[in-house]
């Protein structure tokens, strides 16, 4: 039974047996959502927003393999799991309504399908990524739900009022008798939400201004930035050569994801 307290009143959710059932209706309900709100920014651009439709399973199915490989490559330190035990056992390395989903990956899997796609179908891929952007940051937003159906993704001890109750089966090993935790999944929920206004905003307020690739520029360093400094509340870091890997490796996004803007508009 999953339970989650606000102010000391509890709210019990679904069965064990139903959690894994919601964990894949929240992702597609994400990546649907998502794909709606990319209709609308492709019709204000002018284009075919049947493009969209046709463009999501292609971005589901790449966005979900290379999630997959993000988190085989690297796997969270309590599974006792390392990626040489994927490999040796395939049926594990594709049991994804397990959970074990990467964002990096998801990210870099979908941009690659859309590179491709978007050279089959004559398209612009800055263009059509910036369009795309702001309704990842929604799916995002949506998705990150499943996390919490699945018991995942919690952060430090608490006793806030929004603290969420972890049941002792999902509770990592030093952390036994500590009850409840920062819900992390909804933090990086309610940053990706703003994260898509804001890109929706910056397209429309500066439209004069920006060049094709902006937003989506924009997207890797607010996402990757909220990331770094949600990780220091993450108890089960991934960890390679002794560095959290995701927390760096959303350092070098953003850093890099910055500078090309500003190399882009330094004359401005």
């Amino acid at each position: 039974m999953i339970n989650i307290q606000f102010d000391g009143i509890h709210f019990f959710l679904f069965g064990a047996d139903r959690v894994l059932g919601f964990y894949g209706i929240v992702i597609v309900t994400g990546a649907v959502l998502g794909a709606w709100l990319a209709t609308r920014e492709t019709k204000r651009r002018g284009h075919n927003p049947e493009i969209v439709w046709d463009l999501l399973i292609y971005l589901m199915i790449g966005g979900i393999i290379g999630a997959r490989l993000w988190h085989i490559l690297t796997p969270s330190p309590s599974t006792g799991i390392t990626p040489a035990w994927y490999f040796t056992h395939p049926l594990d390395a594709i049991a994804i309504w397990k959970g074990g989903l990467g964002i990096p990956g998801a990210v870099i899997g979908g941009a690659v399908v859309l590179f491709f796609y978007s050279r089959r179908m004559g398209l612009v891929f800055s263009e059509w990524a910036d369009i795309i952007a702001p309704c990842l940051a929604l799916g995002q937003a949506i998705g990150r739900w499943g996390n919490f159906f699945n018991q995942e993704l919690y952060g430090a001890p608490t006793n806030l009022p929004w603290k969420i109750f972890i049941d002792p089966a999902h509770r990592l090993a030093d952390y036994l008798d500590v009850e409840y935790y920062h819900p992390l999944f909804l933090y990086e929920s309610i940053w990706n939400l703003g994260n898509m206004f804001f890109l929706l905003w910056i397209s429309r307020r500066f439209a004069d201004r920006l060049k094709s690739g902006d937003i989506i520029l924009f997207y890797l360093v607010t996402y990757p930035v909220g990331r770094f400094f949600l990780d220091f509340l993450r108890l089960d870091a991934s960890m390679v050569g002794g560095l959290n890997i995701n927390q760096t490796i959303m350092a070098v996004v953003a850093l890099c994801s910055a500078g090309a803007l500003y190399l882009r508009h330094r004359k401005a």
